[in-house]
């Protein structure tokens, strides 16, 4: 076990090299001058360039790169050219309003995905499942933003029950609009998973001799067949849980959260490198580390896994 989990983390540093030098180089490319972001705009030719050299941005390419990977490797993500301040504090800051809404919309898809799976699959061809079909395509279909901004429209600016933006003074009703709109896709997913996997487990013998022994509807749906068909969904919500933590760049920006996912976006539109970068490093590390803590549980559930090197992602 111990061999599987070291193999699982060797994996995981490939792959935030790999994202580094795609993103460094995507933001090098950008047509923007650092020195002209940070200085004013009446600042002489001989200001800015001593202040190139002074950052570091005059080296070529693979200077900066590594001058950056030696700064990484002791935690430190840069120091923003807008507001002028380390960008581990600014992510620290509009972090935890990610986690919050994340835990939100998981909350959101856990309960109603998983209530509507079972339903859709225990009244299987019902009215109840063909409508659980329907919702559940229309979700999947439906941009998010176009979902978000009719949630404001109507909850929001028709009936003025909800908030339509930010985060207030941080009770649930800032809450609700915005973690609804950030577990509907997966909501849906969540909703399709349990179905599938339910329908395979009801098929199964011993679900039958549960019925021929006795036992009650609701002891065999929730006691037996439930229990094996929540894997693959609790697979599923660990590995989302990942994207949510991660920030939600289309739902922040449009209810105007100010969580992580919307601080890269302003930053992307700034061009502010260095919290672009340490943004998405932060994103990539999280999603990288709970797909790590689902493989194990994977790998601990099924002694097959940690022999054949599977991946959650692969199952």
């Amino acid at each position: 076990m111990l061999y599987y989990i070291f193999k699982r983390i060797l994996q995981i540093i490939p792959v935030v090299i790999g994202i580094t030098i795609l993103l460094f180089v995507l933001m090098y490319i950008i047509p923007e001058d650092p020195a002209r972001l940070i200085l004013e705009k009446g600042a002489t030719p001989q200001a800015l360039q001593n202040l190139r050299e002074k950052m570091g941005i005059d080296k070529p390419i693979y200077v900066q790169y590594w001058r950056y990977i030696k700064q990484l490797a002791k935690g430190d993500l840069g120091t923003s050219y807008r507001y002028r301040r380390s960008v581990n504090s600014i992510l620290a800051e509009h972090y935890p309003n990610s986690i919050k809404l994340a835990f939100a919309a998981i909350i959101i898809e856990t309960i109603i995905g998983i209530l509507a799976g079972i339903i859709s699959a225990v009244r299987k061809y019902s009215f109840l499942d063909v409508l659980v079909t329907v919702s559940t395509t229309i979700l999947v279909c439906v941009p998010v933003y176009w979902l978000g901004m009719l949630l404001q429209i109507g909850f929001g600016l028709k009936l003025h029950w909800l908030p339509m933006s930010g985060m207030g003074d941080g009770s649930i009703k800032y809450y609700i609009l915005p973690a609804i709109t950030l577990a509907s896709v997966s909501t849906a997913f969540v909703a399709r998973i349990t179905r599938s996997t339910m329908l395979d487990v009801l098929a199964n013998d011993y679900i039958r001799t549960a019925y021929a022994k006795g036992l009650n509807h609701n002891s065999v749906i929730y006691k037996h067949a439930l229990k094996n068909a929540l894997i693959p969904v609790i697979t599923y919500i660990g590995i989302d849980l990942g994207s949510l933590m991660g920030g939600a760049i289309l739902t922040e920006t449009i209810f105007a959260w100010p969580g992580v996912g919307r601080t890269i976006y302003l930053a992307i539109l700034q061009r502010d490198a260095p919290v672009v970068i340490g943004g998405t490093i932060i994103l990539v590390l999280i999603f990288v580390f709970l797909n790590l803590i689902v493989d194990i549980i994977y790998a601990l559930l099924d002694p097959r896994i940690r022999l054949t090197g599977a991946s959650s992602l692969d199952l």
